[in-house]
């Protein structure tokens, strides 16, 4: 009888807990519930920016290559997903606003096979003052976007760039050097980095439109 009676008190209070636990949890599930148009958006930016690390690397690639035939044509597909890029902002703001992210992020990419090509023919010199003018243009990308967005910060946006910067520079450096494994450890990298780009910046763009990520 005793023991049945302790038995019995040990569920209640089990029962009693797993509910309280329950009620509390309740509005931190609600509070964290995310929207399928803010996942689709989310998604699909995400993979533009992996894109842009992939085919900027498959252009180092080619352009290193010696006898390689295919550095226009990704050239081309790599332009092509920086329009991709811009395409996917102009829905929220427009598409004066979709054409300057473009004009910026192709920048970004000639002024990289500038440095390719100078650090190919070992041109020192020139890579520095193309490296200043890249450095430039990514200012100029984190000010356009920290201007349309309250929620992205210009320093912040300044160290992600940067960032993505150096780590297609090891690629480029690892792929002149032949250092095969460290240049696939530098990929990775920049695809981890990318992502945590891509999300910082749609991030502040659910925040900032709220209303058009509601479904």
């Amino acid at each position: 009888m005793k023991k049945s009676l302790i038995i019995g008190l040990s569920l209640m209070f089990m029962l009693l807990s797993i509910q309280a636990v329950s009620v509390s949890a309740a509005p931190l599930q609600e509070d964290q519930c995310i929207s399928q148009s803010e996942v689709q958006f989310e998604n699909e930016f995400r993979r533009l920016w992996i894109d842009h690390v992939l085919w900027t690397s498959n252009y180092i690639t080619s352009a290193t290559t010696a006898g390689a035939e295919d550095q226009q044509d990704v050239l081309s597909r790599l332009l092509k997903n920086q329009e991709d890029i811009g395409d996917a902002i102009k829905p929220i703001y427009g598409e004066d606003a979709g054409n300057r992210l473009t004009e910026l992020l192709k920048e970004h990419i000639v002024i990289a096979g500038e440095i390719v090509e100078a650090a190919k023919e070992g041109n020192e010199e020139d890579v520095n003052q193309k490296n200043k003018e890249w450095l430039r243009n990514a200012d100029d990308i984190a000010v356009f976007l920290s201007d349309a967005n309250p929620f992205l910060k210009l320093e912040d946006l300044k160290k992600l760039l940067y960032m993505h910067l150096d780590m297609v520079t090891d690629d480029l450096t690892a792929s002149l050097e032949k250092g095969w494994e460290p240049r696939i450890h530098s990929i990775d990298e920049g695809v981890t980095h990318i992502i945590l780009m891509s999300d910082a910046i749609a991030d502040g763009v659910v925040k900032q439109f709220p209303e058009k990520f509601n479904k």
